[in-house]
């Protein structure tokens, strides 16, 4: 592993930029009214489990296309709220996992959702099955994985779903009367950093109430540079499809741009934290600041970790999170 990307006095100074639909805002306006608008009809469930420090819920709502999806909330024991909130979006093939996992959070007084990525957690143990995507369309031509499920038209595509799922997680907690919605913070790492990038965009679209986000070293940002640039996993799924279907590769980056984070990141109006690695050919830096550049908020901030990949600031930027949060949630 080596520096392969632009160097970070190019990287602070470049303006790299997305094309971006003329109809991008009435696209998700649209998306948005339709399915924000369905009940929820969340289910909470306290589970008994081993952990002492901790009370653990099983949640479920009805997420896109009026799918059933589930997370796990956690609580400081004995918490009753409101509290400042976390909601986690987890990196591309996880999961929630067990009850216990990424529970850094909730230990330090957060009340944490994590979302369970429909139709992914295949490399994530798990107490139970992960979410289906019942909305695929089983005719579409994809590579292995979910990158060009559906990429033959926005309207068809895997992270319209997944966007909207993470967006009714936000939805359904700020009505819980154990958060303060004035407090919530979206976050992840990878996909999970790509997700807190759409949600934050999604989230001023529809008015709904979000404080903060923190993308870690995030995916889904300017496809088209990194399909590029690195020939690592997951990009690598679009660019083994485009080989076989060249003739769609127009298409294919129209589909793209409507969920690249820096086109919803641009429409963001809250504070951002980002991180980024100089070594990450996973998700190369160049196309997270592309992303913190669009940022559509002032107040904004990115660290990067020139000797790592796509690992980031592991601990390190952890600590960085808890404390840049404490700073703003007190």
């Amino acid at each position: 592993m080596a520096f392969f990307d632009l160097p970070l006095d190019q990287l602070q100074s470049s303006r790299l930029t997305v094309v971006r639909p003329d109809d991008l805002e009435q696209f998700w306006t649209a998306t948005l009214d339709a399915e924000l608008s369905r009940p929820l009809d969340a289910r909470i469930e306290q589970l008994e489990t081993p952990l002492r420090t901790l009370d653990v819920y099983d949640v479920s709502w009805v997420g896109y296309g009026g799918q059933r999806v589930q997370a796990w909330l956690r609580l400081p024991v004995g918490a009753t709220g409101p509290l400042p909130t976390v909601l986690q979006y987890s990196g591309y093939s996880g999961g929630r996992g067990y009850p216990f996992v990424d529970s850094v959070y909730a230990s330090a007084g957060y009340a944490h959702f994590i979302l369970e990525s429909r139709a992914q957690g295949w490399r994530t143990p798990s107490l139970t099955s992960t979410t289906p995507d019942l909305d695929a369309t089983a005719g579409d031509m994809h590579a292995p994985g979910v990158m060009t499920l559906g990429i033959q038209d926005p309207a068809r595509y895997y992270y319209r779903r997944l966007y909207v799922d993470a967006v009714r997680m936000l939805q359904l907690s700020a009505q819980d009367p154990r958060v303060d919605a004035a407090r919530i913070a979206a976050l992840g790492t990878s996909q999970g950093g790509g997700l807190s990038i759409a949600v934050a965009g999604l989230a001023a679209l529809a008015g709904l109430p979000l404080a903060a986000a923190l993308p870690n070293v995030p995916f889904l940002c300017h496809f088209r540079r990194a399909v590029g640039l690195t020939d690592a996993h997951p990009y690598a799924e679009i660019a083994g499809y485009l080989a076989a279907h060249p003739s769609e590769e127009a298409q294919a980056f129209t589909t793209l741009s409507y969920f690249d984070g820096a086109n919803l990141g641009g429409l963001a109006k809250v504070p951002a934290l980002f991180s980024t690695a100089g070594m990450d050919q996973v998700c190369p830096p160049s196309t997270v600041y592309a992303a913190y550049h669009a940022w559509g908020h002032e107040d904004k901030a990115i660290t990067c970790y020139p000797w790592n990949g796509h690992e980031g600031g592991g601990d390190h930027h952890t600590w960085h999170t808890l404390q840049w949060l404490a700073e703003r949630f007190g």
